[in-house]
């Protein structure tokens, strides 16, 4: 059992991955910053802990991550906006990694996507530059901290019912889909998998049962 702190609890990630950690037992506290999403946080077995990490400062976010053993980051500025994406997808996060090693946290699970990172290959005129270049900064700061971190990279998301099978690697191409259910059952699994920490790993529906693809 451990204590798990996902940040963006009411994402549709989010509320999946709770739902999995808290049947399993371990005590899940889900990040939020609207008190009216609470209900649908805690229907999942998580407690809803409502604050605003895109305002709280370093410091204020060890105080919300204290008592956990590991980091979830599953929050978004939902893009529209490209101040509030740097503010959120980069800032924020960085601000939690680094909350996360003050507050003793050892294992943080970042929630990127498919083809993330300094190469990712966006135009700087594209309405989704900001975006990959939030999640680039946020993931290459991830990589050079000493927490135990896997970064999660789902190709485009569906609602389809999950298989519990992925490919993982590969070349992300037009047609790449993976369910959110299967997200967040990856993300369950690399929390229970120590030999998962320091891996990025990229990924699509498949045919190969999660645990093995993962090894």
């Amino acid at each position: 059992m451990a204590t798990v702190t996902i940040i963006g609890g009411h994402g549709k990630i989010a509320l999946r991955l709770a739902k999995i950690l808290a049947a399993r037992g371990d005590v899940v506290r889900s990040v939020i910053r609207d008190e009216a999403q609470s209900d649908d946080v805690a229907a999942t077995g998580a407690t809803p802990v409502v604050a605003d990490v895109e305002a709280l400062d370093t410091a204020g976010l060890a105080t919300v991550l204290d008592g956990s053993e590991a980091v979830v980051w599953s929050a978004g500025a939902g893009g529209g906006d490209p101040a509030r994406t740097y503010a959120v997808d980069r800032d924020a996060a960085i601000r939690s990694m680094d909350a996360a090693a003050s507050a003793g946290v050892l294992r943080y699970v970042m929630v990127s996507y498919f083809g993330a990172g300094p190469d990712h290959g966006v135009p700087e005129g594209d309405s989704f530059f900001p975006y990959a270049d939030a999640k680039a900064a946020a993931d290459v700061h991830l990589a050079g901290t000493t927490l135990r971190w896997t970064i999660l990279g789902p190709s485009r998301l569906t609602d389809e019912p999950g298989s519990g099978r992925i490919a993982v690697g590969g070349t992300r191409g037009p047609n790449s889909e993976v369910s959110r259910d299967n997200v967040a059952q990856v993300a369950a699994a690399v929390l229970s998998d120590p030999s998962t920490a320091g891996r990025t790993i990229e990924f699509d529906d498949g045919d190969t049962p999660i645990a093995d693809a993962l090894t």
